[in-house]
């Protein structure tokens, strides 16, 4: 008979680090998710306060959270388009951001 002693420790070696590269992925996507949505926010808050005659830009970086604010961008010609990067849990991966685009006319809320 073969002794299988240890099989399960050395597989469990071997998958670990597929495991944590599991997690990464999925919690990269979270952080992606997460940036759209605070830039949809941002983008209906600067568009309610355009619509209002208020400052657009000022109220959509004040409706982003402050780890977004750095990166942003907004444009309030027209319409308010906010877009912002997405955070990075490895620094080595490449810069991407993500963008949401919003006007509001009256009636609209």
């Amino acid at each position: 008979m073969r002794r299988e002693d240890g099989t399960a420790s050395v597989e469990l070696v071997a998958v670990v680090p597929f495991l944590l590269l599991a997690v990464l992925v999925a919690a990269q996507i979270g952080l992606a998710g997460q940036a759209l949505w605070s830039a949809g926010v941002a983008a209906r808050a600067g568009a309610r306060a355009a619509l209002v005659g208020g400052d657009a830009t000022t109220a959509a970086r004040r409706a982003l959270p402050p780890s977004l604010r750095a990166g942003s961008r907004v444009d309030d010609s027209g319409t308010v388009s906010v877009r912002v990067p997405i955070p990075r849990l490895l620094p080595g991966l490449p810069r991407v951001t993500v963008g949401a685009r919003t006007a509001l006319g009256p009636g609209d809320g």
